[in-house]
Order: structure tokens, then C-alpha cells, then sequence
């Protein structure tokens, strides 16, 4: 199985950039259809475009990076007593807690019924990215 880790690993870094895009994505498509009124074009445009990138981008991807980096624990259980790791950890329970906010996002502007601003969509968008900054320097610099 020993020989397999480099595989499991890449798949795993692959699933976490597709799940990224699509989590830095999102955002930005709600900032477009919190400005745009109910049944326009734009908004019908992006009621497709947002339900096609949660759909067959970021669940997939999301459940192939659990996927992959639970094999990894299974392979190398020792990790689980590095600090670095439980930080990680803790910052891609945050990075799901983000993605399932935005399943209700989704939803609500499907069903026309969105009540937040642009302004709050900004914000969120840059929610993914921090979480980014702590995961990547967790597993490369591993400060503890």
C-alpha cells in the first residue's frame, strides 16, 4: 500500500484545487446575484451557474478531499499526534462548515429568497482563502 501514498497523496492535492476553485468561485458568483433582481437574466444565468459548480465541482471535490486524506491518516496514523496536523484538521472542519453555508446560500437564491448584500458576499469570499493560508502552512511548514 506503502507504494500507492504518492497516488492517494496527488489525488488528494488534486481534489483540494478543484474544491478551492470552486469555494473561491461561489462567493463571487453570489456578489453578481445578490445585485441582480429577482427572475432576470442574470439572475436565472446565475441560478445555473452556481448549482453546476456545487453540483459537479465543489461536492465532488469536497467529498474526494476527505476521501483521499482520510486514506492517508488510515496509512500513517502517527500524524494524528502532530500539532501541525490537528490545526489542519480544525481549519478543513471550518473550510466544510464554509461549504455547507454556502449549500444554503445556493438555495436561497434558487428559490428567489437571498436577503444579504454584495457587501456580505465580499466578505465571505475571502473566508476560504485565510483558511487556505493556515491549511498550506500547516502541512508545509509544520511549525509544531
Amino acid at each position: 500500500m506503502s507504494a500507492l501514498y504518492p497516488w492517494i497523496k496527488a489525488l488528494h492535492v488534486i481534489s483540494v484545487v478543484a474544491w478551492m476553485a470552486g469555494m473561491l468561485y461561489l462567493p463571487r458568483l453570489f456578489v453578481y446575484h445578490a445585485g441582480a433582481a429577482a427572475g432576470s437574466q442574470l439572475s436565472e444565468t446565475c441560478k445555473i451557474m452556481e448549482r453546476r459548480l456545487m453540483r459537479a465541482i465543489m461536492l465532488p471535490a469536497a467529498l474526494a478531499t476527505w476521501f483521499f486524506g482520510g486514506i492517508m491518516l488510515a496509512l500513517n496514523p502517527a500524524l494524528l499526534h502532530e500539532g501541525w496536523l490537528m490545526v489542519k484538521l480544525v481549519m478543513v472542519a471550518l473550510m466544510t462548515g464554509i461549504h455547507h453555508a454556502m449549500i444554503g446560500w445556493r438555495k436561497a437564491f434558487a428559490e428567489d429568497r437571498n436577503t444579504k448584500s454584495d457587501r456580505y458576499f465580499r466578505i465571505a469570499n475571502e473566508l476560504p482563502t485565510l483558511l487556505l493560508i493556515v491549511i498550506v502552512i500547516m502541512v508545509i511548514v509544520r511549525p509544531f
